[in-house]
C-alpha cells in the first residue's frame, strides 16, 4: 500500500517570533492567522505588549502558541536582586552572547541564576492558560548546550513537548557539530522537533520572494518557517534594518497562500498531529 499524494508532500510550520514584543506585532500576527498562512507564534512573556498578545491569542484558538525564551538583548521575568549576574539593574539582558556562554558554561552561580530565570519564564506562560505547543529561544540561545538543558529539564514540569532545531539547510559547517548535538539530545530526550528551518539566512527579509523560494522548494520532512512580522517598522534598535511589514505582506500574499496549497501540508504548529 502507497502513501497518498498528500502523506508525502513536505510539511511545513509557520511562525511569527516576537510575540508580545509590540502591539504592532501582535496586531500582524493576528492578521496572518486570520488572512494568511501563519499558523503559530512565538511569545516574549516578558515584553512590554505580552497582555495584549494573549489576549489576541485567546481569541484565536487555532494559532499554536509557544514560549520564546529571552536571555540576551530582552528583559527579565525576575528582579535583577535575585539574577544580579544575569542583568543590568534595569532588568535587561545583555547582548554579548559569547560572553555570556562561557559564563553560563563555567560558572555555577550563574547557572543557577540562569535555572531559575528559565523556570521563571515557563511559570509565566503557564499561567497565561495557553497550550504550550512548542519552546524555542531568542537568537537561537538554545543552541547552548547549557541553555538547552535547562530548557529540556525545566521544561518537562510545564509539558514541554517540541523544541525548534535551528538548522538552515546551507548552513556554516562551524554549526554542524553543534546542531547534531543538539538534535541527538532532543531525540534522547522525546521532543518533537522539525528537521530544516528556514528564516535564519534572510532574517528580517523574509518576504514574499524568500517565501516563495522556501515553499516552492521545501525538502522532505517536517520544515518550520519564522518570521518577525509586524505593521510596521521601528520596533527596536536591533532590528532596525527589518522589513516588518514586507514580512506580513509576504504572509498574506495570495501568491504565497497557492504555493503552500501546490508544495506542502500547512500545519498548525507542532503540535498538530500532521507534524508528527
Amino acid at each position: 500500500m502507497t502513501d497518498s499524494p498528500v502523506s508525502t508532500r513536505p510539511r511545513l510550520i509557520v511562525t511569527a517570533d516576537d510575540f508580545g514584543l509590540h502591539t504592532a506585532v501582535n496586531q500582524a500576527v493576528e492578521r496572518g492567522y486570520r488572512e494568511g498562512v501563519l499558523r503559530a507564534a512565538s511569545l516574549m512573556v516578558t515584553a512590554p505588549a505580552v497582555a495584549d498578545a494573549v489576549a489576541r491569542a485567546r481569541q484565536l484558538p487555532g494559532l499554536a502558541v509557544g514560549l520564546h525564551l529571552v536571555l540576551a538583548d530582552g528583559q527579565s521575568a525576575l528582579p535583577p536582586s535575585r539574577i544580579p549576574d544575569l542583568v543590568d539593574a534595569r532588568g535587561n539582558f545583555g547582548d554579548n552572547m559569547v560572553r555570556d556562554g562561557f559564563r553560563f558554561f563555567f560558572l555555577p552561580h550563574v547557572r543557577r541564576q540562569l535555572a531559575t530565570e528559565i523556570r521563571a519564564q515557563f511559570e509565566a506562560f503557564a499561567a497565561t492558560g495557553l497550550p504550550l505547543d512548542h519552546v524555542n529561544a531568542h537568537k537561537h540561545f538554545h543552541l547552548h548546550p547549557t541553555v538547552l538543558s535547562l530548557m529540556l529539564s525545566i521544561g518537562r514540569d510545564y509539558g514541554l513537548r517540541a523544541v525548534r532545531w535551528p538548522a538552515e539547510p546551507g548552513s556554516g559547517p562551524w554549526l554542524k557539530p553543534w546542531l547534531a548535538l543538539m538534535r541527538h539530545r532532543l531525540r534522547r530526550a522525546g521532543v518533537r522537533t522539525n528537521d530544516h528551518v528556514f528564516g535564519i539566512r534572510h532574517t528580517g527579509g523574509m518576504d514574499e520572494q524568500a517565501l516563495l523560494d522556501v515553499v516552492q522548494g521545501l525538502p522532505a520532512g517536517l520544515s518550520e518557517l519564522y518570521l518577525h512580522p509586524a505593521i510596521h517598522g521601528e520596533l527596536t534598535p536591533a532590528m532596525s534594518d527589518y522589513r516588518h511589514a514586507d514580512e506580513l505582506a509576504a504572509l498574506l500574499s495570495p501568491r504565497v497562500r497557492q504555493a503552500v496549497a501546490e508544495h506542502c501540508l500547512l500545519c498548525r504548529g507542532f503540535s498538530d498531529p500532521a507534524a508528527a
